[in-house]
């Protein structure tokens, strides 16, 4: 359990530091081939990063440290879609993303959706891991096409039961 860490909706004052929060994930992850890396791509997903927290219709939650926002997490397109979730790289494998999904999660249950569902790239092993850690199992694998990178990934869906019906 991390002590120390707040989780709170995004304030407008949030903006950029949770777009910088995604893009730096995001760059340092090692999921991603090569041939993603080419520089249009590259400025595609830090724009991407840019406007998602002033543009998502859904709900963003950051999870800060002190003031420091470290990581974030969002519902978008369906109620019980986790649509991101980006913890700094400074800050990943000390519960942050753990604690930011479980609350996604709890809120979720408490609107009495059976289900969440999310998606990550199939090279992504650490947030695979973490996702089936928080109860997660993979329900699909292949490839779909990613808006936010402009090219075609090999993908994995996962789903985790929250209430029975």
């Amino acid at each position: 359990m991390v002590t120390d860490l707040t989780i709170r909706k995004i304030a407008a004052a949030d903006h950029q530091a949770v777009g910088a929060v995604g893009f730096a994930a995001w760059a340092a992850s090692d999921a991603f081939e090569d041939s993603y890396r080419d520089p249009d791509v590259i400025a595609r997903v830090r724009h991407e990063f840019a406007i998602f927290p002033k543009e998502t219709i859904g709900e963003i939650f950051v999870a800060e440290r002190g003031e420091m926002i470290i990581g974030w997490g969002a519902r978008e397109n369906e109620p019980n879609y986790v649509s991101d979730l980006w913890v700094h790289p400074d800050h990943q494998g000390k519960g942050v993303g753990r604690a930011l999904l479980l609350h996604l999660c709890e809120l979720m249950a408490a609107e009495g959706l059976a289900t969440a569902r999310l998606d990550t790239h199939a090279g992504n092993d650490g947030a695979i891991r973490l996702y089936q850690r928080c109860g997660f199992t993979i329900v699909w694998r292949g490839r779909e096409f990613s808006k936010s990178m402009g090219v075609e990934l090999e993908k994995v869906h996962l789903e985790k039961r929250l209430a029975d019906r």
